[in-house]
């Protein structure tokens, strides 16, 4: 376990992660974690005194990392790029576990189960975090019902927003 302060950085033009806020952690620190690791892994995050699980540890080069803060997280701690935070950092050996709801109700779709079996996990991360961020059942229901519809056309995560955006 690590434990450190450090500022909310806000990344302007970097490709993909543009836009993102983050912290950095050194390679000194995340060799704390796991010694010589070059690979991205899950950790417990305590921002704060908040508790986040499954959250990505991405590396950034050189052996240093970078953990993203999203906007449910940074509303939690009520904070934003420039502020301080108190961090303490340890692996997550659980990681992310899907929706169980989703997962049983994608069961009963062949195709969509089959599918969605054949992407990365990342991917099938992504169907199942939007469902986990819906606040009522009801848009949790609803949304397990548009991931299981794209899935069964055999289309992806980023293919469902895209097209959900553009029947607006």
């Amino acid at each position: 376990m690590i434990n450190f302060k450090t500022i909310l950085q806000q990344f302007k033009e970097q490709g993909e992660k543009t836009g993102w806020t983050y912290i950095e952690v050194s390679a000194e620190m995340a060799n704390l974690l796991k010694q010589n690791n070059k690979k991205s892994y899950r950790v417990k995050l305590l921002l704060d005194n908040h508790l986040f699980t499954a959250v990505a540890m991405i590396p950034m080069g050189e052996g240093n990392f970078i953990v993203a803060i999203n906007a449910t997280m940074r509303n939690t701690i009520k904070k934003r790029k420039g502020d301080t935070v108190d961090v303490q950092i340890e692996i997550d050996e659980k990681g992310y576990e899907l929706n169980a709801d989703f997962i049983t109700c994608l069961q009963d779709d062949e195709q969509a189960h089959s599918f969605f079996n054949s992407l990365p996990k990342s991917h099938q991360t992504y169907f199942s975090k939007w469902i986990d961020s819906a606040k009522t059942m009801e848009t949790k229901a609803k949304r397990i019902a548009t991931c299981i519809q794209w899935l069964s056309r055999k289309l992806g995560y980023g293919d469902m927003i895209r097209g959900m955006k553009n029947k607006l």
